[in-house]
């Protein structure tokens, strides 16, 4: 199944993505934080929206709900425990489970850590991890634990296939970057990264894309087991990754 995925700025750094098909002329939208810019690219495109898949909650994720299900009737997907959560919510879906539309074929991940109904949705290769995993970085904790971190970023994320494109909820690369340089200064890795998403983005070109191998390169949040990391944190070898998960969400909270 060919998608390409078009990433549509919205309010102040979020990204909707809209997924097309070759040849279709239906459109399904990840997270519509407002109606607005997404109604104007489909327009330009002759679109259709057929229906919205929502990571969760938050109203930055689901502005644009109300107006686009009203103007194209389309329905929305959440994880169950959303429903009163997620304006115009229609569809729900459980942990692994399949789902079908207009010629779209999925999988949703629950993903609890950033909120208690995270999902995580993956059509082919290409994958939508919300505000849980975002390029070199990861979600607050506003509902969820390190425990529930760990498992969403290691266990599920961690285990697609390394090929798999990753698109992320918010344009934090750069500062994610800049505190990941903090904790590793000497990574060759991290330092080439953050000079290439710097001139992208003085280039005005999106940086919230990303795979697995370039995360386990530049991301402390998949990094956790590294000794680098721990020894930087004063941690002691051998703790927990969730534990090592813990004091790095602390800290970036504060840097």
């Amino acid at each position: 199944m060919d998608i390409e995925v078009l990433p549509v700025a919205c309010l102040k750094d979020n990204y909707a993505y809209l997924l097309t098909r070759p040849g279709s002329d239906q459109a399904l939208v990840v997270d519509a934080c407002e109606a607005e810019p997404i109604e104007r690219e489909l327009e330009a495109r002759g679109l259709s929206l057929a229906g919205i898949l929502s990571t969760h909650h938050h109203q930055d994720h689901v502005g644009g709900n109300e107006r686009l299900v009203r103007k194209y009737g389309a329905p929305v997907f959440g994880h169950a425990s959303e429903r009163h959560r997620i304006p115009c919510f229609s569809n729900p879906l459980e942990d692994g489970e399949s789902f079908s539309i207009a010629g779209f074929t999925g999988r949703a991940y629950h993903i609890p850590a950033h909120t208690r109904g995270a999902l995580a949705y993956v059509l082919a290769d290409v994958c939508f991890s919300g505000d849980t995993l975002f390029a070199a970085g990861a979600g607050r904790l506003f509902e969820g634990s390190p425990e529930e971190l760990y498992r969403a970023l290691y266990l599920v994320l961690g285990r697609l296939d390394p090929r798999t494109r990753i698109y992320t909820g918010h344009e934090y690369t750069e500062r994610n970057l800049e505190f990941a340089l903090f904790l590793e200064p000497d990574s060759v890795a991290i330092q080439e990264r953050l000079a290439e998403v710097r001139a992208a983005r003085a280039r005005g070109e999106p940086t919230a894309m990303t795979t697995l191998p370039l995360e386990r390169d530049t991301n402390p949040f998949l990094r956790a087991d590294r000794p680098s990391i721990v020894s930087r944190l004063g941690l002691p070898p051998g703790v927990a990754p969730a534990e090592v998960i813990r004091r790095i969400r602390e800290l970036k909270d504060q840097f």
